[in-house]
């Protein structure tokens, strides 16, 4: 046969293809906003410490800093900055005793108290002993602290006392980059949308009625807002998570369930993340109005201990 101008060429007849669909709500490969810093930050160098990049937008190492002496309000305030600029900052082999650790804390605000959590050598220190015959708890899962609250942590400072020989890291990730890069429709769906926060799904993995039920008084539902704005930098960040928030306000459960399913997948990003490896001694510090974080459990028969103490934060916005 003569093939003409008007029929198609092979080349020109594209190939059929099955028909296929991927599920709705996924999450798809493809180049992703990764942006460390608000627009228009004044991005200056550091004089009294080094800086030592973990990741893209998320984690840096603190050097030159001794945590076992006070702070100069110079030096707090380049400590404060790195923390906005990096989400999370680690301090290697401090070695610092609970009440340097608390001091340390202080210069960021009050610390609060969780009777929900293993009291360490204070009221306001929680003590994380797992291994042995020690009540399980579970923080392998991607969450902030104690959204559960009127008042969310502002952050927390946490000291690795025992390592295992293997496993047990810390993940944080990102929750403006989180935000940077959902799709516009759903920006636009969640735009001024309140979520309810209650401590009980996050605790009732490991404890029984009986332990949570006097502590319901104390800690009633509260609702926040889907997307709070970061009191220091103006970013915008995803502020749900999977321990404690239990629905959108003003949605029917089967529509809050989808679009939260979708919403706290977030944090699951590599891009978004930083991981530590941590040895005895270790300091990390990290904004809690900015980051989830995801304690791995991979290192069980062997034991891990660690101690931390939070800062009382501001009502989100």
């Amino acid at each position: 046969m003569t093939v003409t101008d008007t029929e198609p060429t092979p080349a020109q007849t594209p190939p059929a293809l099955r028909e296929a669909r991927v599920p709705a709500d996924g999450m798809y490969e493809g180049r992703r906003v990764l942006r460390r810093l608000p627009d228009g930050w004044d991005e200056r160098p550091y004089e009294l410490l080094d800086i030592a990049p973990r990741g893209r937008v998320i984690g840096a190492e603190i050097r030159g800093v001794d945590l076992a002496r006070p702070l100069t309000a110079a030096l707090r305030e380049e400590l404060n900055r790195a923390l906005l600029e990096w989400k999370v900052l680690f301090f290697r082999g401090a070695h610092i005793t609970a009440e340097q650790q608390r001091a340390f804390a202080l210069n960021w605000g009050e610390l609060e108290t969780n009777p929900l959590l293993a009291r360490g050598s204070a009221e306001d220190v929680v003590r994380f002993d797992k291994g042995g015959s020690a009540t399980p708890t579970y923080e392998n899962v991607w969450h902030a602290d104690v959204t559960f609250r009127e008042r969310p942590a502002l952050g927390a400072v946490l000291q690795l006392r025992e390592v295992p020989p293997y496993g047990g890291d810390t993940m944080w990730a990102d929750m403006a980059a989180a935000y940077d890069n959902l799709p516009e429709a759903v920006k636009e769906r969640i735009e001024g949308a309140r979520a309810v926060h209650d401590f009980i799904p996050g605790f009732a993995r490991f404890y029984g009625p009986e332990q949570l039920a006097p502590h319901q008084d104390r800690f009633p539902p509260v609702t926040h807002p889907v997307v709070r704005t970061h009191p220091e930098t103006g970013r915008r960040m995803l502020f749900v998570n999977t321990s404690f928030t239990t629905h959108i306000v003003g949605m029917d459960r089967a529509e809050s369930d989808r679009l939260l399913s979708f919403l706290v997948r977030q944090a699951h990003v590599p891009e978004y993340q930083v991981r530590f490896q941590w040895q005895a001694g270790d300091v990390a510090f990290w904004d809690n109005r900015a980051t989830q974080h995801y304690a791995v459990d991979d290192y069980a028969p062997h034991r891990r201990v660690a101690e931390r103490v939070a800062i009382a934060g501001d009502r989100p916005y």
